[in-house]
């Protein structure tokens, strides 16, 4: 069949009972269905399908999971697996938003995650936002720096997404709208090829407040995808991207699977796969990877 409809959930969050409810649903709009196939036990299942648009089979599947935490992205059968794999870092690859945690070192949390979410639900212009936040920072000892990285955790399943992928062929990076000094810990620590984020502008041993020139911004990580496609002789339908937040969404958009994260609202929205329960994991089981395959972290 052309297109698969895969079900994803917290290990241990997926039924048989629930399948057959999506596969219902699916065949009630006059689809065609085939066998199920089972990627991880009680947590991934390929439900391949014919007869209806990609959109149409997510949007079926969601009244029948009747608020179950399973997460549901239709693809085609071609083709399933990507060649290059874009990650964005903070709230994805990493559990925080990391110019946030410096922020707490200045007694700034509260006011500069607040204009972090506005940013990150397209509310603000993220150049701008990011200029603010990080003036607000001037004279902070780079210190800071370093116990915001000592504190700062993986998210589940990000080493398993990257060392999968990289083993099988993929080129991957870590694309950030934030700073070089935690990308290029995180791309050591979880095996991307490369990372492209902002410079945080540094005077004995204090931010200066300001950010080098250029900002990685929205339209610089649409950029880098097609960059990268085309340094490795990629259409962008081969590649995969995952990111949460408004400058995010330009790549999420143009990859052949562009998967929003636990996303902001408007992200959420916008990308036409989401994962909103699974962990990172979930980018594998969409392309079809089967428990047996992921590598290990």
């Amino acid at each position: 069949m052309s297109q698969i409809l895969t079900l994803v959930a917290p290990p241990g969050g997926l039924g048989q009972s629930l399948l057959l409810r999506v596969r219902d649903a699916l065949q009630a709009l006059g689809a065609a269905t085939g066998a199920p196939d089972w990627l991880a036990e009680a947590e991934a299942v390929d439900l391949p399908f014919d007869g209806l648009a990609a959109e149409q089979a997510v949007a079926a599947a969601g009244p029948a999971l009747a608020g179950a935490p399973v997460d549901a992205i239709a693809v085609p059968t071609a083709g399933r697996r990507k060649k290059l794999l874009l990650a964005d870092m903070d709230s994805t690859i990493v559990t925080t938003e990391t110019l946030d945690e410096i922020a707490a070192y200045a007694g700034l949390k509260e006011r500069i995650a607040e204009i972090t979410r506005r940013s990150m639900n397209g509310e603000l212009d993220f150049r701008a936002a990011l200029i603010e936040r990080v003036g607000m920072l001037a004279g902070l000892p780079v210190s800071a720096l370093e116990r915001t990285w000592e504190a700062t955790a993986l998210t589940p399943g990000a080493r398993e997404l990257v060392r999968t992928m990289r083993a099988n062929g993929a080129h991957c990076a870590l694309v950030s709208g934030g700073f070089t000094f935690f990308t290029g810990r995180v791309a050591d620590v979880v095996g991307f090829h490369a990372h492209y984020s902002n410079t945080l502008e540094i005077a004995d041993g204090r931010l200066t407040g300001k950010v080098g020139e250029p900002i990685l911004d929205r339209d610089a990580k649409l950029a880098t995808l097609k960059r990268l496609a085309a340094e490795h002789g990629l259409a962008l339908e081969a590649a995969a991207t995952v990111g949460d937040g408004a400058n995010d969404l330009a790549m999420i958009q143009a990859a052949g699977l562009g998967v929003a994260f636990r996303a902001k609202p408007v992200v959420a929205a916008a990308a036409r796969a989401r994962l909103d329960h699974a962990d990172l994991r979930g980018l594998l089981f969409a392309q079809g990877y089967r428990a047996a395959e992921i590598v290990a972290a």
